[in-house]
């Protein structure tokens, strides 16, 4: 098979959510396919090699193109032209040393975000949906990103796909409900745990203490700092818990997103709160050791790793009862109501005062954590693609006999 995939998300120097997903998806699929030929398509009018990752396998090809950025997605957006599909091989077929044949089409065309797209009909489109938080949840992204999205015109771009995968099922139910897209349309696949986050941390325990000034007891958040967090919520929780009375604190940790101000002023103001910062990949299993609790009591997300690394880790985890955070953790975390600041301040309470509890959730989240691998999420996804394929040449061949 011929297979396009979208990697403009890893252009950047550093890598988001969806850069990391779909870096980790890749870097699995091509440790076990050496079959498939894949050509992965970037643009920028800038040096953006240096950020894209090196991999130097035969089957594995690099379109890149150098339009300026606006004018490229204005004219996919308006005239739906240049068709991606037909400039890639027509790149490959220039500089690499490819056989294809001029009636050769790429049998799919994956993206794994929602971006400016546009491809030639006789190719079929996977795109990947991580979550609705910016139908659900719009004040919690900014108006440039809201404007994206509106132009973006998702509900056409998800009916458009041939194929669209999920990270949870609580996704595609939030899809079916909101586009009426055909749940057989939709496929989910749980992502995986990093390979990297499994290694150990590069510093003793001890050297992590010092280095981010921690103290004997404390509850940790880790994530990106912005409303849909609930991070407020958590620490009115904590406030109003009394957890500091008997030495625990607060410490939330992450890079600052999108409406930030109004998280670190409250935490200037509260007692036993503080803010570490962005933590290193390095060093974040060392934080989820030294936890006494993990909290994350996240209004909606879409899959969510800091739980399942908290739980790889051995933290034990208070998270939402909603979204798709009841589906990773199953019963092996404390789910409260975000919505409810005492809810939250008792699972604290009861999870720092009860030691069979704690260890019940510690050893039942490292084995639910255990089966979130990437190798088998890139099998799961060749899988689907050779079902996909035979299921159409079976089709074909039955229109023409």
């Amino acid at each position: 098979m011929l297979i396009g995939i979208d990697i403009r998300p890893l252009m950047h120097p550093v890598r988001t959510g969806v850069g990391e997903y779909i870096y980790e998806l890749l870097d699995a699929l091509f440790k076990i396919d050496k079959q498939n030929q894949y050509f992965l398509f970037y643009n920028s009018s800038g040096d953006v090699l240096k950020n894209l990752p090196k991999w130097e396998q035969e089957n594995v090809h690099y379109a890149g193109f150098k339009y300026p950025n606006k004018l490229f997605n204005l004219a996919l957006l308006i005239f739906k032209q240049p068709k991606l599909d037909r400039l890639i091989l027509k790149k490959i077929k220039q500089y690499n040393n490819v056989t294809i044949k001029q009636s050769d089409n790429l049998d799919y065309w994956f993206s794994p975000n929602i971006n400016f797209t546009a491809i030639s009909k006789k190719c079929r489109q996977i795109l990947t949906i991580h979550d609705l938080s910016f139908e659900y949840f719009p004040d919690c992204f900014s108006l440039k990103r809201r404007l994206w999205h509106k132009i973006l015109n998702p509900k056409k771009a998800y009916q458009r796909a041939d194929m669209i995968l999920t990270p949870s099922e609580n996704t595609k139910r939030d899809v079916i409900g909101e586009y009426k897209i055909s749940e057989d349309k939709i496929k989910v696949i749980y992502p995986g745990l990093s390979e990297k986050f499994r290694a150990n941390s590069s510093e003793p325990i001890e050297n992590l203490k010092k280095k981010y000034n921690l103290p004997d007891k404390f509850i940790l958040f880790l994530g990106t700092l912005e409303p849909r967090k609930n991070i407020i919520g958590l620490i009115e929780a904590f406030n109003a818990s009394e957890l500091r009375t008997i030495g625990y604190e607060l410490v939330i940790a992450g890079a600052k997103g999108w409406k930030f101000k109004p998280i670190m002023d409250l935490i200037a103001k509260s007692d036993k709160v503080r803010y570490i910062g962005y933590v290193d990949m390095a060093d974040k299993q060392g934080l989820y050791v030294l936890a006494g609790i993990f909290a994350y009591p996240s209004l909606y997300e879409g899959f969510g790793f800091p739980v399942l690394e908290a739980m790889f880790a051995g933290a034990p985890v208070i998270t939402s009862n909603r979204s798709s955070l009841p589906e990773v953790v199953r019963d092996c975390a404390y789910l409260v109501n975000p919505n409810n600041v005492d809810d939250i301040a008792q699972g604290l309470l009861k999870l720092s005062g009860n030691k069979e509890l704690s260890d019940y959730f510690i050893q039942n989240g490292k084995r639910r954590a255990e089966q979130f691998k990437w190798e088998k999420t890139a099998e799961e996804f060749l899988q689907l693609l050779k079902i996909n394929k035979s299921s159409v040449i079976k089709i074909l061949d039955s229109v023409n006999s």
